[in-house]
């Protein structure tokens, strides 16, 4: 079966609050079995435009990643990531 992730591409705005999405929102991903794969290192565009900071979870399958995504918990708490960040969220199929 395969994969899922999430995938965030996000620009920080208020990074001290922003540190409260991240405090929150990792516990909600973990209890879904989620595998942090990317959490924000050194990056560098070589081509297009992008975001400052990229975010890749693993799960076990597409299905686990949607789930996760759609907790209601995980919702609430992305609504700190809304307020303090401009953002986009994939939910991707991996092979």
């Amino acid at each position: 079966m395969p994969k899922g992730y999430i995938i965030g591409h996000i620009t920080v705005n208020d990074p001290e609050a922003y540190q409260e999405y991240i405090e929150r929102d990792t516990p909600i991903l973990l209890s879904h079995g989620a595998r942090p794969i990317v959490r924000g290192g050194k990056a560098e565009v070589l081509e297009g435009e992008t975001f400052q900071r990229h975010v890749v979870f693993e799960f076990d399958s597409y299905e686990t990643a949607m789930a996760a995504y759609n907790d209601p918990e995980y919702q609430e708490v992305a609504q700190i990531r809304r307020r303090t960040a401009d953002s986009v969220i994939l939910v991707v199929e991996g092979v």
